[in-house]
């Protein structure tokens, strides 16, 4: 899983690259969420989280592991644990980024921690991303947790897709449920195209066979940023005019491909928060929060 680069040889180092906020990408996930909001065109502001899809990073294919992911040892550390999550992070919006700008992106690996916890060993790698405008200014400063397990063993046969998806696509991923909750539908055609739209090749997304006889878990996996976007995008839908200034995510869980959900959003005394709900409804807890404060 370490690909080519020795582990001994691995430093953390900085990435600098200058990007296009390409309009066709801001679209692309306007027409994954289907909710009726305005797209954002060029020179409108580029909604919250959306600079995961608006600047995709796509890894040639030849550096890419067997799991879709590019080799660590490169840029992220080459940790020999299978399973990779999208555990949470922080993210600030000092400035604002417009569609069709050139915005430079600086990355760095902050940590790398390992640790034991319940389910066994398990590697922490944290990794910062700051954001600038043309003139300098900055716009986003990010931090992402990834969080490495062991495999997980099957314990019973997974369902098989069709039987978790069935044959008819889910429609909107966001469906009006109540006041400030919404259901949030998937299948496999959303996971495929938040794959494309964000450059994530994670074969835990869409190879079937990968997700359940490789990594253990029961069925295809809803891309943690894709729930944690969802959960963004409630603010726009509740549409109360204030503007975002940071946020802080956490995926406990994972869901899994057509399991029932629900977004749920509520108003705190420091901003907001949005919830996602797995099968098991509020008594089970979140599988994903979103903590939203103001500008």
């Amino acid at each position: 899983m370490t690909g080519p680069h020795p582990a001994g040889d691995w430093q953390p180092h900085t990435v600098v690259t200058d990007e296009l906020v390409d309009p066709a990408a801001v679209r692309a996930v306007a027409t994954l969420f289907d909710d009726d909001l305005p797209v954002p065109g060029v020179g409108d502001p580029l909604p919250p989280l959306w600079h995961w899809a608006a600047l995709p990073r796509w890894a040639a294919s030849s550096e890419l592991s067997v799991d879709g992911h590019p080799f660590r040892g490169s840029f992220l550390p080459p940790v020999e644990l299978p399973r990779r999550m999208f555990a949470g992070g922080s993210v600030r919006f000092p400035g604002v980024i417009a569609v069709g700008e050139v915005v430079r992106r600086s990355s760095t690996v902050e940590s790398v921690t390992e640790k034991h916890g319940r389910s066994g060993r398990l590697v922490v790698v944290v990794v910062s991303t700051v954001l600038s405008t043309s003139d300098g200014a900055v716009a986003v400063r990010e931090t992402q947790n990834l969080v490495y397990r062991e495999a997980a063993t099957p314990t019973a046969a997974p369902v098989a897709p069709d039987e978790a998806a069935g044959l008819v696509p889910a429609g909107p991923p966001l469906v009006p449920a109540g006041r400030h909750r919404w259901d949030f539908r998937t299948d496999p055609t959303l996971l495929m195209r938040f794959s494309a739209a964000t450059a994530n090749a994670h074969r835990i997304h869409y190879d079937w066979p990968y997700a359940t006889r490789v990594e253990g878990y029961p069925g295809l996996v809803v891309h943690g940023p894709l729930m944690t976007m969802a959960l963004a995008q409630t603010h726009r839908l509740v549409a109360d005019g204030s503007r975002i200034a940071a946020l802080t995510h956490r995926s406990s869980k994972p869901l899994f491909c057509a399991d029932r959900a629900q977004l749920v959003y509520t108003a705190t005394p420091d901003g907001a928060r949005a919830e996602l709900l797995g099968p098991g409804g509020d008594a089970a807890g979140a599988h994903s929060v979103v903590d939203l404060s103001f500008a």
